[in-house]
């Protein structure tokens, strides 16, 4: 008797679809919402393709680079 119930209940499950969503959601929906929003929290706010530039001062108010390197190179024709 308990047998046929979960074989009934299974099928319900594994063969109507908002019934499947609904499970899917129980299980793990709300764990991906949660992931989700958290991951935004971490990224701090910026949106995807944002580039944001931090250059590190020293305490005295000046920059630890003043230009760049020389780099030789060859033009190709």
């Amino acid at each position: 008797m308990l047998f046929k119930y979960l074989f009934i209940i299974t099928m319900v499950i594994l063969f109507v679809p908002p019934v499947r969503r609904f499970v899917f959601y129980l299980l793990v929906g709300r764990q991906l919402v949660k992931e989700q929003k958290r991951q935004g929290d971490v990224r701090g706010g910026r949106r995807e393709g944002e580039i944001r530039v931090d250059n590190a001062q020293r305490k005295d108010g000046s920059y630890p680079a003043k230009g760049g390197e020389y780099v030789d190179y060859e033009e190709v024709k």
